[in-house]
């Protein structure tokens, strides 16, 4: 019982009842919306990538799969579509490319 006590009194000590009320009005009870602080704002969108979508044929996305799938089971944790796709780019020979693509 003793223990319990000690909590108690340690949690009051560190919970003051006036900082809970207030959070609680300012935040939870509070008929105004809520304003994010900058400190839970994004960050700047990195400038080093960018997200995109692109179209795949359902078979070239199966594949896609099936080649990122082998690629994890030989170990390369880290594979992914993005991954391979930008490694296939870093292979390709334009001279190669057929005119009617």
């Amino acid at each position: 019982m003793n223990t319990r006590n000690n909590f108690r009194q340690a949690a009051g000590r560190v919970l003051q009842t006036d900082d809970v009320d207030q959070i609680l009005s300012d935040c939870f009870f509070s008929d105004r919306a809520f304003e994010p602080t900058e400190a839970i704002l994004p960050e700047q969108k990195p400038e080093h990538y960018k997200i995109i979508c692109i179209s795949l044929y359902n078979e070239d996305l199966s594949r896609l799969d099936e080649m990122v799938a082998t690629l994890k089971k030989r170990g390369l944790t880290k594979a992914s579509r993005s991954a391979l796709i930008r490694f296939a780019l870093s292979k390709v020979d334009l001279s190669l490319v057929p005119r009617g693509i």
